[in-house]
């Protein structure tokens, strides 16, 4: 196992909580309109959020491990295990948020799985 795929996971998990915690966020925000005029109402809402304020402070850790990651790595090698945060996402978004995975969705991830194991074996 390459020495640093604790370093790649922690950034790529790192990431998928982020992507839940704005969804979390944006959840209590609601559906806004894509509008100029409300655009400061929906930039307070989000500013004062903790849930997007938690999202964003993961990701910005996460670009940082992932710079540190990059310095270290093949960008061959870590760039593809990116997608164990589509594993991460779905599978949260299914017990968290009650969204519907389709026996289409489950297949894919079931790919994305083969082929992070196929690349790990490479390092």
């Amino acid at each position: 196992m390459n020495k640093y795929l604790p370093l790649i996971l922690a950034g790529v998990l790192l990431n998928a909580f982020a992507q839940l915690a704005l969804k979390q966020g944006m959840r209590t925000i609601g559906h806004f309109a894509f509008r100029l005029e409300n655009a400061t109402q929906v930039l307070q809402s989000a500013a004062s959020s903790p849930f997007i304020l938690t999202g964003l402070t993961f990701y910005v850790v996460s670009v940082l491990i992932w710079l540190l990651v990059l310095s270290r790595v093949d960008v061959s090698y870590a760039y593809p295990l990116l997608s164990v945060g589509y594993i991460v996402t779905a599978l949260a978004g299914h017990f968290f948020f009650s969204e519907m995975i389709s026996l289409t969705r489950w297949s894919g991830i079931m790919v994305i799985c083969l082929g992070v194991w196929l690349i790990t074996r490479t390092a």
